[in-house]
């Protein structure tokens, strides 16, 4: 899956509730108009820059909400019991 579909629609099942109707607007102008979703990703994980028009307080939830997924996923540790099978 794209990290940014994957991103975006996890934050958008926790956030989007609870969002103004001015906040949903800017959500879907930054989910909408980047021409390269890549970019969303990137913007998010502070990996770039935002531009101005997209650096919103709902693009400060994003990067929040990135931040914090990404610690979630770093303290998961791959499964090993691959590595304790008997070979066959």
């Amino acid at each position: 899956t794209h990290p940014d579909a994957s991103l975006s629609s996890l934050f958008a099942k926790e956030n989007l509730a609870r969002m103004s109707q001015e906040q949903l607007n800017r959500y879907d102008r930054l989910i909408n108009e980047p021409s390269n979703d890549w970019d969303i990703y990137y913007w998010a994980t502070e990996a770039k820059p935002t531009p101005a028009e997209f650096d919103t307080d709902v693009m400060a939830m994003l990067r929040e909400f990135a931040k914090n997924r990404n610690r979630e996923q770093r303290l998961r540790q791959p499964d090993l019991e691959y590595l304790f099978e008997p070979p066959r």
